[in-house]
């Protein structure tokens, strides 16, 4: 079976960088990194991923819960949000777009393999 593709969503290079490094030692495929809205909905029409690990704040006009409200009802794949920002309103604007999960930065590798492994569940 192949490996589950999964589109990184955050424009913080270092992050990134770890999120790869860890995705590729869990055995997922990363299909892509955005660093933006608009990029990640090109790569989400050209790369089809499995599940999207969206940032909040993101760069560009569309922050990372506008994003993720656009891909799940366009192309209804499971978005795990994975972010610093946990404050109540940004909790709030978040479970608006019923996430498929939602991880808080900094994280350990278990929290983000669950947090995956229950979002491909749903699918």
């Amino acid at each position: 079976m192949a490996p589950r593709k999964i589109l990184l969503v955050e424009d913080d290079d270092i992050i990134a960088k770890v999120e790869d490094w860890r995705l590729k030692n869990m055995g997922y495929e990363v299909a892509g990194r955005a660093v933006s809205g608009a990029e990640a909905m090109e790569l989400v029409v050209k790369t089809k991923p499995d599940l999207v690990l969206m940032d909040i704040n993101i760069q560009g006009e569309l922050d990372g819960v506008e994003t993720a409200k656009m891909i799940k009802k366009g192309f209804s794949i499971p978005v795990v949000y994975v972010t610093s920002h946990s404050d109540g309103p940004t909790l709030d604007r978040a479970k608006a777009t019923q996430p498929d999960g939602f991880v808080v930065k900094p994280f350990e590798d278990n929290d983000l393999r669950v947090a995956i492994e229950l979002a491909l569940k749903k699918k």
